[in-house]
């Protein structure tokens, strides 16, 4: 199976982190992850969150710099990925009980503050730490190849 590539928004506002349910309902997991999702084929990543954070939340965010790379996988199922996270400012919109996810995923979205992140199961593990910290790494965004 090949590794899967991802895109994650890291949006802080109002002093609180946007969180979404890491599972579909039936998984019956409480783990909370930022929005995003995998990357289409020659889809950039900002193109890729800006598109699966409306999918998963309704909102229409702005994306900036990213400020994580976080690696994960499940050698039982063949399964790695790469996720990239980005730091994301709102554009419109606010978090609707009725918003529904077309693939059915994300069923939970929140704002917590940097204490409700503490009792939370969330991943990554230095989520709070990349949300409040400013931190950002460099990226060259996607471009065609030279001939």
């Amino acid at each position: 199976m090949p590794i899967r590539l991802a895109a994650r928004a890291v949006l802080v506002h109002r002093d609180r982190l946007l969180l979404v349910n890491a599972y579909p309902p039936a998984a019956g997991s409480d783990l909370w992850c930022c929005p995003g999702g995998g990357a289409a084929p020659h889809e950039a990543l900002p193109d890729t969150l800006i598109r699966e954070v409306h999918e998963e939340t309704g909102l229409a965010v702005r994306v900036d710099a990213p400020c994580l790379v976080n690696e994960f996988h499940d050698p039982d199922r063949g399964f790695h990925q790469v996720e990239v996270f980005f730091r994301c400012r709102l554009r419109a919109g606010a978090l609707d009980d009725g918003w529904r996810d077309p693939e059915g995923v994300v069923t939970r979205r929140r704002w917590a503050a940097r204490a409700d992140l503490a009792a939370l199961r969330h991943k990554p593990s230095a989520l709070a730490d990349v949300a409040w910290d400013g931190a950002t790494v460099p990226y060259d965004p996607l471009e065609r190849i030279v001939p």
